[in-house]
């Protein structure tokens, strides 16, 4: 029995790391389709290559960071338990390696690609893990101190906070330093309207992300002992309810249809295993809304060119979600109980400061040393032909 417990298991987290997988390639998809034409090949490489900088960096420093273990043994001490931690580290490599592909979609079109390559080694062998050890493994005490001044402890089941909010809140400042793209915001105030490049492939993204989310949030149990059908349900009703709220507050527009799923899953990841599936719903139409608004302040008001609004999306809606778990976790409101609002605020705002100031200073690193963005001209001509010298549709035979 306990042979096939440990191969279950090992089977249950790998599927999940599979569909963690396959998101990536819905960000990447929602990248091409958002961002201009003459971007569209540097979207789909540069979430290919920040995963393998990812694995890179996470698997011979960021996991041992966070969890004091490495893989310098032997196949055979590797292969114990059906090889279970093998597949758990892919499983949270897929999580680490979501960071630069969240701050890829903030800082697109304008970016140099091997200096974001440095960040996202940085980042995801150092930053990311830093944090993911406070939260998830009880690093420096400071999970004990909160349950000790508030009664439980910080509470993130699939990542709100160490995931999205990490992710977007390190993008702000990246976004800040670099600038807006050339031509966004004229001198007297305008807006200029960079629209989607393919709506069906910007909805294939997001379709793409919304499925591998259940693997995102139900997995992340990490054993099959653990499942639970309440934490699908909750990511269902919170992908519902932010679909449908993105949907009216941003008045039928595609780009915001698509992006309502996305915010109300960031959302629901921290209480998904807590909350009551009403209490999910209510948690994704405020994430929708919350959403949209933002995004259109962010860009119009604040003249911050944040290209797939992922501060907004993962940042300022991963906030949320930390916090949601604290109000619509209590058994007042339906759920299981075991969390308070006072523990998630702490824990949340830890994580949000760590990733801006983290993200302040490796970006203001880079800015300094070598720089981050692209030449004029080698934005004028897009990053495909620029950085990749082939462009998406090549609309002509080459001449021999």
């Amino acid at each position: 029995m306990e042979t096939l417990k440990s191969g279950s298991d090992a089977l249950f987290i790998l599927l999940g790391a599979i569909m963690v997988l396959a998101m990536h390639a819905g960000f990447a998809f929602l990248e091409l389709g958002t961002v201009r034409k003459k971007n569209q090949v540097n979207a789909l490489v540069k979430i290919l290559v920040d995963f393998s900088v990812s694995t890179i960096a996470y698997f011979f420093i960021g996991y041992s960071i966070a969890y004091g273990i490495n893989f310098f043994s032997g196949a055979e001490v590797l292969a114990q338990k059906n090889g279970y931690e093998l597949v758990k580290f892919f499983f949270l490599l897929t999580f680490a390696a979501a960071i630069p592909a969240i701050i890829s979609g903030g800082i697109a079109e304008r970016a140099k690609f091997n200096p974001q390559l440095i960040a996202t080694f940085i980042l995801v062998g150092f930053l990311y893990p830093f944090f993911e050890g406070i939260a998830w493994n009880q690093h420096y005490g400071i999970q004990a101190w909160i349950k000790d001044f508030t009664g439980d402890e910080f509470h993130d089941f699939a990542g709100s906070i160490v995931v999205h909010a990490v992710g977007g809140w390190i993008a702000l400042p990246a976004v800040i330093l670099l600038g807006a793209r050339r031509g966004r915001y004229s001198k007297d105030g305008q807006v200029a309207a960079h629209p989607p490049s393919s709506i069906p492939f910007l909805a294939l993204g997001a379709w793409i992300l919304a499925v591998g989310w259940f693997g995102f949030n139900v997995m992340s149990a990490q054993s099959i002992d653990k499942i639970s059908g309440l934490v699908a349900m909750n990511s269902l009703m919170a992908m519902v309810g932010g679909t449908l709220s993105a949907l009216i507050v941003g008045r039928n527009d595609p780009g915001f249809a698509y992006n309502g799923p996305l915010a109300g899953l960031v959302a629901v990841c921290a209480g998904s295993d807590l909350m009551h599936p009403l209490g999910a719903l209510v948690v994704g139409l405020i994430a929708g809304g919350l959403f949209v608004s933002m995004f259109t302040l962010v860009q119009n008001r604040w003249k911050i060119d944040d290209v797939l609004g992922v501060w907004p999306l993962h940042g300022l809606c991963g906030l949320w979600g930390g916090l949601a778990a604290g109000i619509f976790g209590s058994k007042a409101l339906g759920g299981l109980g075991g969390i308070n609002f006072t523990g998630q605020l702490i824990g949340s705002v830890l994580g949000v400061a760590i990733a801006s100031l983290g993200g302040f200073i490796v970006y203001g690193a880079i800015k300094a040393t070598m720089g981050i963005r692209m030449s004029q001209e080698e934005e004028y001509e897009g990053a495909d032909i620029s950085v990749h010298r082939i462009s998406s549709t090549p609309d002509r035979e080459p001449n021999w």
